[in-house]
């Protein structure tokens, strides 16, 4: 019997280790806590392909004007 094939007596047997382990009353919240996070990740997947402006990296306008001016001196020396 491989593990895909659970037959009814397996699923028992794992329904009560489960209520053992948690508890009847912690199910439900567990249950909505995987159902939360399976939402949340399959939304950031969705969203990944976007991209993000806080990631871009842009220089100021007076940062580039200095950084030209910087070049122009050393070109100027050499």
């Amino acid at each position: 019997m491989g593990i895909g094939n659970i037959g009814v007596s397996g699923w028992i047997i794992i329904l009560v280790i489960v209520i053992l382990l948690f508890g009847a009353k912690k199910i439900p919240e567990l249950a909505k806590g995987v159902g939360k996070g399976i939402k949340t990740f399959r939304s950031e997947m969705d969203n990944d392909d976007e991209p993000k402006n806080a990631m871009k990296i842009e220089e100021k306008p007076e940062e580039k004007k200095a950084a030209s001016e910087a070049n122009l001196d050393e070109t100027k020396k050499a």
